[in-house]
């Protein structure tokens, strides 16, 4: 009686889940809202792939202007490497001066970490503000 029971009651949940599924309609406002968000994706995608034809005009640019793919290419990466480490340095100042001001008004010796911290910070950033320029001077006075 009891396996009987079970398989009835089983047999009825499919039965009942087929019904609500083969009965279920697609609203509209659901295919719209689908659609709007595919556009959206679509959009996206497209800034994306714009971006990096961007790049590798950007790329090309510089491996013409050198006239050489290797000089183009480390010319690039430096001049990356200078627009990144603007906004590092800027967080790398802070997490500095919490050190010395935060922490170090309690522990002395953090204090100090804060200072040489600070002074390798700024030192890192003005060599790489300063190492394309030189990269362009060193390649374009030694072709000539």
């Amino acid at each position: 009686m009891k396996k009987a029971l079970v398989i009835f009651t089983v047999i009825l949940i499919f039965i009942i889940i087929g019904l609500n599924i083969f009965t279920t309609t697609v609203d509209a406002n659901y295919t719209e809202e689908n659609a709007s968000i595919i556009k959206e994706v679509t959009a996206e995608q497209s800034q994306l792939i714009q971006l990096k034809e961007n790049q590798a005009k950007s790329l090309e640019d510089y491996k013409v202007k050198y006239g050489s793919d290797s000089y183009g290419i480390t010319a690039y990466i430096l001049h990356v490497v200078q627009v990144y480490s603007i906004p590092f340095c800027f967080i790398a100042i802070i997490v500095c001066v919490m050190y010395k001001i935060v922490i170090g008004g309690r522990h002395l010796e953090n204090a100090e970490k804060g200072i040489a911290m600070l002074v390798a910070v700024v030192t890192l950033t003005i060599i790489c503000q300063i190492l394309p320029l030189v990269f362009a001077l060193v390649v374009k006075l030694g072709r000539e």
